[in-house]
This record gives C-alpha cells, sequence and structure tokens, in this order.
C-alpha cells in the first residue's frame, strides 16, 4: 500500500488464517437420522390404523432403511465430504415416504403387492448412489462422453416402440415378466449431452448469427445439431404417446438454452412452441384429446351415470383429506384404481395426510431443487452449472406436471412422482439425480475452499 509517498509492502495472510469451509457430515447424519425414524413412525402409523397394532416388519423395515442410507452417507462422508447436507436426507425421507405410501395401498390390493418389488428398486437406486459417488471423482469427466450419451439416450428412447403398449403409451419393456421405462434414464443422459455441448458452444450461441427482433438467433451450424436432437427424441416420444416426457424434454432443452446463453427471449419462444405443439397435438391425437376433455369435464362421467374416473376420484380425495388429513392408512384414494400406486400416489398423500402434509412434501421437493440450482450457481465453469441446473429442473417439472395433472390444473400426463410413486426406473433414475447434484456441489465448494477437485 502507499502512505505520505511511501510504498509499504503487506503481506499475505497465512494458509492458517484461512478457515476452511465447513464439510457438515454430522448434520447431514442427524438429518438421516431423523428421515428414517419419520419414515418407521409412517409404517407404525399404518399399521395402527389398520389393524391397532405394530405391523410385525416394522423393525426390519428401519434397519433396512437405516443401513441403506448409512452405506450412503458413510460413501459421502469419504469421496464427497464438501456435499451439500441436504441433498442425502432429503432424498431419504422421499424415498421412505413413498415405501409406506405404497404399503398403505398394498393392503387394499392384497394380490397385487409393489412395495416388496419397490424396496428392491430402491436398494438398486441406493447402490447406483454410492458408485457414482465413490467412482466418479470428478464430474467434469463426463464431458469426454457427450455423444455417447446422446447415442445411448437415443436408442433407450426407440427401443420401446418394438414393444406393446401398456394403458395407451409405448413407454415400457417388458420382457419374462421384469419391465423397465428406459425414458427415465434417458432424460439424465440427455440432460449431460445438453449440458456438455451448451457449455462447449455457449459463446456461439450468444453473439453470433442473426438477430430478429429482440433475440439472437445462432448460426445453424451451432444451433441445428442440438435442435435435430431434441426434435428426434421428441418425435419418438410422441410416437409412443408418452407427452408427459416430451414435455420434461422441452422444458430442459428451454432452460438450458437460457442459462448457457442469458437470452430471456428463449423463455419466450419456448412458451410460445408449447402452447402450439401442446394445441395440435391435444387436436390431433385422440389419445390426448380424451385426457384434455377429461381435464376440462372431470365429473362428466359422473353426470353420464358412468361413476367417477380416476381425475374425479382424486379431487375428491383431496378434498376429503381437508387441512389435516384423515390419518395415514384411513383413506380411500385406492378408489382411484390402477393407477392409484404411480400416476396418483399424491392423492393418497392428500388425502391422508391433508394439506399441511402435502404442502411439507412439496416444501421437500423444493428443496431438492433449489440445492440443485445452489450447486450450479456455486459452480465456476459452465458443464457443472449447466448439469446441475438441468438435473435439478428434471425435478422440479416432473414434480409441476404431475402434481398439476392429478390436482386438477393441466391435463393429466403419465409420469411418476419422484421418489413416491411406484415404478423401478423412476427410484433408481432419480437416485442417480441426486449423486450428480451430491458430486457437483462437493466441487464446487472443494473449489470455494482453494482444494483440488480431481
Amino acid at each position: 500500500m502507499s502512505k505520505a509517498g511511501i510504498t509499504v509492502a503487506t503481506a499475505d495472510p497465512p494458509a492458517s488464517a484461512v478457515r476452511p469451509l465447513p464439510r457438515r457430515r454430522g448434520v447431514e447424519l442427524a438429518l438421516i437420522v431423523l428421515a428414517v425414524l419419520l419414515s418407521v413412525y409412517g409404517y407404525c402409523a399404518v399399521g395402527l390404523a389398520r389393524h391397532g397394532a405394530l405391523p410385525p416388519g416394522a423393525a426390519g423395515y428401519g434397519a433396512g432403511l437405516g443401513v441403506l442410507a448409512l452405506l450412503a452417507h458413510l460413501a459421502v462422508r469419504l469421496r464427497a465430504p464438501y456435499a451439500d447436507p441436504l441433498l442425502l436426507p432429503i432424498g431419504v425421507l422421499l424415498n421412505g415416504l413413498g415405501l409406506v405410501l405404497i404399503y398403505r395401498l398394498d393392503l387394499e390390493t392384497p394380490g397385487d403387492r409393489a412395495a416388496p418389488a419397490q424396496l428392491v428398486w430402491s436398494t438398486l437406486g441406493v447402490a447406483l448412489f454410492i458408485l457414482v459417488v465413490l467412482l466418479l471423482r470428478d464430474h467434469r469427466v463426463l464431458q469426454r462422453y457427450t455423444y455417447v450419451c446422446v447415442v445411448t439416450a437415443l436408442v433407450l428412447l426407440t427401443l420401446p416402440i418394438l414393444f406393446p403398449a401398456v394403458n395407451g403409451a409405448r413407454i415400457w419393456i417388458r420382457i419374462a415378466g421384469f419391465s423397465i421405462q428406459p425414458g427415465e434414464f434417458a432424460k439424465v443422459l440427455l440432460a449431460v449431452f445438453f449440458a456438455a455441448y451448451l457449455a462447449a458452444n455457449r459463446n456461439a450461441l450468444a453473439y453470433t448469427g442473426r438477430r430478429v427482433w429482440k433475440l439472437q438467433l445462432p448460426t445453424g451450424r451451432v444451433l441445428g445439431p442440438i435442435v435435430a436432437v431434441w426434435l428426434v427424441s421428441v418425435g419418438v416420444l410422441i410416437l409412443e404417446r408418452d407427452l408427459g416426457t416430451s414435455l420434461l424434454f422441452f422444458g430442459l432443452f428451454v432452460v438450458l438454452l437460457y442459462v448457457a446463453t442469458g437470452r430471456t427471449g428463449w423463455i419466450a419462444v419456448g412458451l410460445l412452441l408449447a402452447a402450439l405443439g401442446a394445441v395440435a397435438v391435444g387436436r390431433l391425437e385422440p389419445h390426448v384429446h380424451g385426457r384434455i376433455e377429461t381435464w376440462l369435464h372431470p365429473f362428466a362421467s359422473i353426470e353420464a351415470g358412468e361413476g367417477a374416473n380416476q381425475l374425479a376420484q382424486s379431487l375428491f380425495a383431496f378434498a376429503e383429506g381437508g387441512v389435516l388429513g384423515t390419518g395415514l392408512g384411513l383413506g380411500h384414494s385406492f378408489l382411484i384404481g390402477f393407477a392409484v400406486k404411480s400416476d396418483f400416489i399424491l392423492a393418497t398423500a392428500g388425502e391422508e395426510l391433508g394439506l399441511a402434509g402435502l404442502c411439507a412434501v412439496f416444501l421437500l421437493y423444493a428443496l431438492l431443487v433449489e440445492r440443485g440450482f445452489r450447486a450450479g450457481l456455486d459452480q465456476r465453469e459452465p458443464f457443472g452449472r449447466l448439469l446441475a441446473v438441468g438435473l435439478a429442473s428434471l425435478v422440479a417439472f416432473q414434480v409441476f406436471v404431475i402434481a398439476g395433472g392429478v390436482t386438477g390444473l393441466i391435463p393429466l400426463t403419465g409420469m411418476a412422482m419422484p421418489f413416491l410413486a411406484q415404478g423401478g426406473s423412476s427410484v433408481v433414475t432419480n437416485w442417480a439425480i441426486v449423486a450428480l447434484l451430491m458430486r457437483v456441489s462437493d466441487s464446487a465448494r472443494r473449489s470455494h475452499d482453494g482444494q483440488d477437485v480431481r
């Protein structure tokens, strides 16, 4: 510094004076214990409400969930000690609550028990979480496999065309009683591709090309490949009548394009194209048109003397729940029918936990999405930022589309509520999303702490 014409050298503070960022793994462990206890409490509450006694498998359920959560925590403590401490407990609590709701609905359908299979899929999901945390030391490695990810994603999206439709949509692969939904895995691979491609071409997307009104349109050479991939994926999904996932991919594409370029005009263009596409598909596709008619007139089947349809039963369940709910195990949402454990499981939560419980569930999802966005904002390199925002946006779009459908806000689309709904592919994929968000958040905090992220 300079004082009275004399230059005085100032020494840098010693390294010991710089306080390292707290790792907060103790906070994570405490929250995991709370999440497991709440899940076991819900399991016991169902048994007490239905049979007046604790269910015989309560101890085994609590021990199994606790061991899985502890193993995941140990993996994070070993390989990602700076990761966000909220992500893993939120995943454990949502997964535990989903198992409780499915078990509760199994009591109404003893011939169709889904909870044991869902527990197996949850175990596989946590195992995948642990593998990602342990083996993927740096998320930037995924950039090397940009085109491998997109080719694999398109293959996975195309495979269900070769198999029979289920409930009007070709989104499943069923072989010898075993079924998976490839689109669930494809969405993560496409998120990696979009993030990597946009990170590599963000300057060309933002500052080159022709200006139309207030929107800077990139050159076709830069924008063409990613638009082609998006059009192919959405076109395949429309052929398969999986419009929920096609809407999900479209939203992911627009959000990442906006984040990469900083051009708000892309949001307006995205909303306009989404509106035009919705009108066109709603008029031309009979399956979708029927869902729109049900959305516009949910009680038409009752007036026609045909009984309540699924959407009407869902609305009745939410109304019955009121503010505090009927209590776990005391609702009648099973009247919804075959999709009550998958598409409409949120109706069970709304009826038996009430508006208060439903708000708590939405708050958990909001925290999960917010921490994903925070991990992206803390990143100093573009790929990590786009990847975290893309993965968090996937969860946000799914929650909005599903919650909006079962509450009558928007037409219903067939998708699985993250962690809550029955569906092995969904729960495994969502655990992979949480693992990647943990890895990105750990990398961001390490870089701020001056440590090598590799």
